[in-house]
């Protein structure tokens, strides 16, 4: 349920946080993986990565990144699409079969705009 805070109900886009736990011994073939194979077939989905960042805690290396959506909706049809997509179970398990397990724990967060809050906005330089 969305929060009352929520400025033209329905008429913003929400965002989508997510937050993996990555290890340092296989990250390479993690961020491979991420760029050559899951980018691809989740555009086919209609998603849209807004930015991708790695970050480290004392604990863990984590891969972040942010998602656009027109909904709620949208959001889980597309993640349901693409994890029963046939080509990324394939490569996953491959990948998986080559280097170990890639990501351990995983975050997300739905992240709904407030009515006082600036939106994030795409600028020109988006369209690289």
């Amino acid at each position: 349920m969305r929060p009352s805070v929520n400025r033209n109900e329905g008429a913003e886009l929400i965002h989508q946080l997510r937050i993996y736990e990555i290890f340092e011994h296989n990250k390479a073939a993690f961020h491979d993986r991420f760029r050559d194979h899951a980018v691809r077939i989740m555009k086919s989905y209609g998603f849209d990565i807004i930015a991708t960042w790695e970050s480290k805690t004392n604990d863990r290396t984590e891969f972040v990144y942010l998602l656009a959506w027109p909904d709620e909706q949208t959001m889980l049809r597309a993640w349901g699409q693409f994890r029963a997509d046939e080509e990324w179970k394939k490569i996953k398990k491959l990948t998986n079969t080559q280097h170990g397990d890639l990501v351990g724990v995983i975050e997300e967060r739905m992240l709904v705009p407030t009515s006082y809050g600036p939106s994030i906005r795409r600028t020109k330089l988006d369209s690289k």
